[in-house]
């Protein structure tokens, strides 16, 4: 069996967004319009914006809690996962990011299942406490911060609330001790948390996808 190179795992990739996913131009017109406005790439890449929508539909999901906005594509994906009275509460820092994202869920045919909520994600999240539990929650916002957006998921979920954490490989460099990078401490602080928390049952795997090598972690909340 041939290792993976760069080019390979772009291949398969396509190959496996060609046979279950498909293009469809929303989702693909939300990704344009993020790109035209200079956002960073960063994505979701489509075969784990369908992991999520499955994920919504497997645990039966009607409140979804996302961290993390940006151009409202994985917001899409899971918005289309839900019932017809479900709801997707996402959080966006950037007020300018805000607006692309409203433009995209409008688009998109879902704008009346989503509410965004503007501001620092460590400031919002206390405020939605007393509400209904969360089925599912999606963190792909700062790294560093990840240690508290877990915190707040299982504080905000119920037992059997899904959670998922993206960005949890970082090209190889979560197995790194001697890292300085915020951003892979602050991941790999996630990590470990969700491995001793007692509220906590989970576990991660590396993905290879037109992102590049990464991986997610899924959690359940006991």
């Amino acid at each position: 069996m041939a290792d993976p190179t760069p080019q390979s795992w772009h291949r398969v990739d396509a190959y496996l967004t060609d046979t279950l996913v498909g293009h469809e131009p929303t989702l693909e017109q939300a990704v344009a319009q993020q790109n035209a406005a200079g956002l960073p790439p960063i994505e979701v890449a489509p075969v784990n914006g369908k992991l999520l929508h499955l994920l919504a539909r497997i645990s039966g999901a009607r409140r979804v809690l996302e961290i993390g906005t940006l151009g409202a594509y994985s917001t899409i994906w899971l918005a289309r996962a839900l019932p017809d009275d479900g709801r997707v509460v996402t959080v966006e820092a950037e007020p300018h990011i805000a607006d692309i994202a409203r433009a995209n869920l409008e688009r998109a045919g879902v704008a009346e299942k989503v509410e965004i909520v503007l501001g620092r994600a460590a400031d919002v999240l206390p405020t939605l406490e007393g509400g209904d539990p969360f089925d599912l929650v999606f963190i792909d916002a700062d790294k560093e911060s990840n240690t508290i957006y877990l915190d707040w998921a299982a504080r905000l979920g119920r037992p059997g609330t899904v959670v998922v954490v993206d960005n949890t490989v970082r090209g190889g460099e979560v197995a790194n001790p001697a890292t300085e990078n915020p951003q892979i401490i602050g991941v790999q602080r996630g990590l470990e948390m969700l491995g001793r928390d007692p509220r906590f049952d989970a576990t991660a795997i590396q993905t290879l996808d037109a992102k590049g090598w990464d991986g997610i972690a899924v959690a359940i909340v006991v």
